[in-house]
């Protein structure tokens, strides 16, 4: 009795795996439930860090340059195929400014911008899936995103965030931030790490992308979608918290000032977009 009950205790933890490595994704049906984007519409995509910037934190063994880059050659396949116009802020292990990343965004008119990321933490219990945004016209957009990627991923949903990232912050288009799990944390690193589940979160960020137009009205009360709709999520407002891209802006300014033979130390937060997010939130 007890080997046949423990022998029960494993079909469930089979089948997620079997659901999330080898199963179709729920985002192509789900994708052609929810309203299609424009054809004209341009997406630029940024897969974060690139070159010299590794991403992640001190120590990380997986680069997280590389499974960002993955998951946007990915997501730019699909949306190609869906008739959008695609952009991509590198295509390579290429390092790319902060501002040059937004130049790029907004240099596109009738555009939205995807900065896909993937989390880190000194904590390895650190999990979760994190969508973050900051202009108001980004919501719809980003409750899309969320909704598709939080709800097809085996791990936390750790909600919407707004926050005034560089990326966020600068751009004139609406642009949203996605921390596609912890690259830390021991299952979510296994499962970033399989080409399955990197396809899989293509496919739900595409299906975010082409659903965000159906994203219900910000005084529905509905948190459940619909057949026609999305609904808006809820979002926690970071915006007064200290970024560190804020505060290498004010000490270029003072620096400049100073004489041009004192070095200073480069700063890595203005060219690493998350680099400091998993410091401030390990939980």
């Amino acid at each position: 009795m007890r080997r046949n009950l423990s022998q029960l205790r494993l079909v469930p933890a089979a089948l997620s795996i079997a659901t999330v490595v080898c199963g179709t994704s729920s985002a192509a049906a789900r994708g052609s439930a929810a309203q299609s984007g424009s054809s004209a519409t341009a997406v630029v995509i940024d897969a974060g860090h690139g070159g010299f910037d590794r991403g992640g934190i001190p120590g990380q063994r997986i680069p997280e340059k590389e499974m960002t880059l993955d998951v946007a050659q990915r997501l730019k396949a699909l949306l190609a195929a869906s008739g959008y116009r695609v952009i991509m802020t590198r295509d390579s292990d290429v390092f790319v400014p902060l501002p040059t990343r937004v130049s790029i965004a907004n240099s596109y008119q009738n555009a939205i911008f995807v900065c896909i990321h993937f989390n880190s933490a000194k904590r390895m219990g650190a999990s979760g899936i994190e969508t973050y945004f900051y202009s108001h016209e980004s919501l719809p957009l980003a409750s899309a995103v969320h909704y598709y990627v939080a709800g097809g991923a085996p791990t936390s949903n750790r909600g919407v965030r707004r926050r005034g990232f560089y990326v966020l912050r600068k751009t004139k288009i609406p642009a949203v931030l996605v921390e596609c799990g912890f690259l830390t944390n021991p299952s979510e690193g296994d499962y970033a790490q399989t080409t399955s589940y990197r396809q899989k979160l293509a496919e739900e960020i595409a299906a975010g992308i082409r659903g965000r137009s159906s994203v219900a009205s910000a005084l529905s009360s509905t948190r459940v979608a619909t057949g026609e709709s999305i609904p808006y999520q809820p979002y926690i407002d970071q915006t007064k918290i200290h970024d560190s891209d804020r505060s290498h802006s004010k000490h270029s300014k003072k620096s400049s000032k100073t004489k041009a033979s004192k070095k200073k130390k480069p700063s890595k937060s203005i060219d690493s977009e998350a680099s400091t997010i998993s410091k401030e939130r390990e939980g």
